[in-house]
C-alpha cells in the first residue's frame, strides 16, 4: 500500500443516542458507509430510551435541542418530553438510513488495538468479535446510574429502583414513598408521584437554584408556520442560542459576567421559590452557594408540589436505612415501602464499563489514573484512531449538548477523512498536556469551581478535586476549535497491507 493511497476506513460507533445516531448520519452523508453502530439495548435512543420516569423532559428548548440538519417543525411544546424526543431520534435514524447499520443487543465490553493489523478488535459480552479501523465511543456522560452508599440500604425490604430504571410495574398508589435526591430528574417526577402516593418524602441532598420554566404548548398555527416558513424555526433556534451564549454562559465562566448577571438570575429563582408556603421549607430550599455552580434547574410545579399535605421535604442527611424506614441525622424515623433513587449518574466514567486497551496493553483507565482528560474532549494519546463523543470537558453548564455534539461530529468526520489517507492517527501527548493545562486554568475562574456547591462536574482525583466535565468557554468557541482536524496535531504512520483475521460472522467484520 503506497503512502498516498486512500481507502474508505471501516468505522465502529459504540452507542446509539444523540451522539451515535448523529455521527452515523454525518459519516454517511460524507460518503462513509462501512460503519456499524453497536447498541447494548434493544433499540436506539440512549438516555432518552432509558429514562422513562413520569414527567421526563428536556431542560433546553426543543428547537435547539435537535440536529441543525433535521429541524422538527412539529414539536408539540417548547420543552419536549421524553416520548417525543425518542420519536425524533428514531425518525432521524430511519430517515437517514442508519437503522440498517445498528446492531442492537450487542454489548461491547472490551476493545483492543492490534498493532500488527492496525485494527481495533471489539469483543461483545457474549464472546463475539469484530474489527474496525476507526473506533468512536458515543456512550455519553449520563448513561450509567449512580447509587448512593447508605448504611443499611441493602436491608430495605420494600421496593427500590433508580429513576433511570423506572419500574412501571410497581404501582405507587397508596404507597409511602421516599425519594432520595432532588436534582433534575427528581423535580420532574416528584409532582407525578405525589399525585399517586399516600405519602411522599423528598430527601434533599443539596438545595438547587430553580427558575420558572418558560414552557408552553405550540398551537397548530405555529407548527404550520414552522413548516411553511423554515426561517421562523431557525430564528427561534438562534434566539435560544444567543440567550445561552450571551447571558447565561458569561455568568458561569467569567468573574465579571457573574458580577453583572448573577443578581437578576438569582432574583428570578427566588421569585419562583415564593410559591412554597412553609417558611422553614423555603429556608431549606434556598441554596447557600452561588447561582450557576450547579446547572440551574427549571420547574413550574416542583415547589407547588411541596405544599401538598401528603408531601414533605427532609434536608437532614440519611444516616441509616432499615427494612421499612429511613433514619436521618436529626433522629427522625421516616417510614417507607418504596425508595426511588434520584441520585444521578457516574458522570466521570465516560466509557465505563467498556475496557479500552491501546497498543502495548495500556488501558484507558490506566491512562486516566489521575483523571479523565482528552484533547478537545475527543482523543487521547496512545489510543490511535480512537475518538470520544461527549468526552471529558465537553459538557455545557447552560445550553444544548446537541450543539456541542455536532461540533464533535465535524471534527470526527474530518478525522475519518484524514484516516482514509494516513490510516493511523495518534494525537500528540504534548498537545494534550498544553490543552489540558489551559482548560483547567480557565476552569479555576468559573463558578463551577469556585461557587461553593457539591457538583457532579467535579471529580475526586489523586491530586485533589478537578472539573473533568465542563467546557470553560462558549459553544461557539468550541465549534471554531473543532471545525477540522489539523494533521500536524497527530503522529501518523501508514500500516502494512494486512487483512484482518476471520471473525465471528454473526457480528459485522470491517476491513
Amino acid at each position: 500500500m503506497s503512502n498516498n493511497q486512500s481507502t474508505k476506513p471501516s468505522i465502529a460507533i459504540i452507542g446509539s443516542g444523540f451522539s451515535g445516531i448523529g455521527l452515523a448520519i454525518r459519516l454517511k452523508r460524507a460518503g462513509f458507509s462501512d460503519l456499524t453502530v453497536y447498541e447494548k439495548a434493544g433499540d436506539v435512543g440512549g438516555v432518552w430510551r432509558d429514562n422513562t420516569y413520569p414527567g421526563a423532559a428536556c431542560d433546553a428548548p426543543s428547537h435547539l435541542y435537535s440536529y441543525s440538519f433535521e429541524p422538527n417543525p412539529d414539536w408539540s411544546r417548547r420543552f419536549a418530553e421524553q416520548p417525543e424526543i425518542l420519536r425524533y431520534l428514531r425518525h432521524c435514524a430511519a430517515k437517514y438510513d442508519v437503522l440498517r447499520h445498528v446492531q442492537v443487543n450487542t454489548d461491547i465490553t472490551e476493545v483492543e488495538f492490534d498493532s500488527t493489523s492496525r485494527l481495533w478488535r471489539l469483543r461483545t459480552e457474549d464472546g463475539r468479535h469484530a474489527t474496525a479501523q476507526v473506533l468512536i465511543s458515543a456512550c455519553g456522560q449520563l448513561s450509567t446510574p449512580a447509587y448512593p452508599d447508605l448504611p443499611g440500604l441493602d436491608s430495605f425490604t420494600g421496593k427500590i429502583f433508580h429513576s433511570a430504571q423506572w419500574d412501571h410495574d410497581h404501582d405507587l398508589t397508596g404507597r409511602d414513598v421516599a425519594v432520595i435526591g432532588n436534582g433534575a430528574s427528581a423535580i420532574q417526577f416528584v409532582p407525578h408521584v405525589a399525585e399517586q402516593a399516600r405519602s411522599l418524602t423528598v430527601f434533599q441532598r443539596q438545595a438547587h437554584w430553580i427558575s420558572p420554566k418558560p414552557d408552553h404548548v405550540y398551537p397548530r398555527l405555529r407548527k404550520r408556520a414552522n413548516r411553511r416558513l423554515p426561517l421562523l424555526q431557525r430564528m427561534s433556534r438562534l434566539a435560544v442560542f444567543c440567550w445561552f451564549e450571551g447571558v447565561l454562559n458569561p455568568m458561569l465562566i467569567s468573574p465579571m459576567g457573574r458580577r453583572i448577571l448573577s443578581a437578576p438570575v438569582r432574583a428570578w429563582c427566588r421569585w419562583n421559590l415564593r410559591t412554597v408556603s412553609d417558611p422553614e421549607a423555603r429556608r431549606a430550599l434556598l441554596p447557600s452557594y452561588e447561582v450557576g455552580c450547579n446547572r440551574i434547574l427549571t420547574s413550574n410545579d416542583y415547589y407547588a408540589t411541596l405544599n401538598r399535605p401528603n408531601t414533605g421535604l427532609c434536608a437532614s442527611p440519611i444516616t441509616d436505612v432499615r427494612p421499612r424506614a429511613l433514619i436521618t441525622e436529626d433522629g427522625r424515623i421516616h417510614h417507607a415501602d418504596t425508595i426511588i433513587l434520584a441520585t444521578g449518574f457516574r458522570s466521570h466514567d465516560f466509557v465505563a464499563p467498556m475496557r479500552v486497551i491501546g497498543p502495548g496493553g495500556l488501558s484507558l483507565r490506566e491512562a486516566w489514573s489521575d483523571r479523565p482528560h482528552a484533547y478537545l474532549g475527543l482523543t487521547v494519546p496512545g489510543f490511535p484512531n480512537f475518538f470520544l463523543m461527549y468526552g471529558p470537558n465537553t459538557n455545557v453548564g447552560s445550553g444544548s449538548i446537541v450543539h456541542m455534539l455536532e461540533s464533535q461530529m465535524n471534527y470526527i468526520v474530518s478525522a475519518v477523512e484524514q484516516a482514509a489517507t494516513s490510516h493511523y492517527l495518534d494525537v500528540r501527548a504534548d498537545l494534550l498536556e498544553q490543552f489540558d493545562r489551559t482548560t483547567q486554568d480557565r476552569l479555576e475562574r468559573t463558578v463551577w469551581n469556585t461557587g461553593g456547591c457539591n457538583s457532579w462536574y467535579i471529580a475526586t482525583t489523586t491530586t485533589g478535586p478537578a472539573n473533568t466535565n465542563n467546557w470553560p468557554g462558549s459553544m461557539l468557541g468550541y465549534r471554531l476549535r473543532t471545525r477540522a482536524l489539523d494533521p500536524a496535531d497527530y503522529r501518523t504512520t501508514t500500516p502494512p497491507n494486512l487483512a484482518p483475521e476471520p471473525t465471528d460472522p454473526s457480528v459485522p467484520t470491517h476491513s
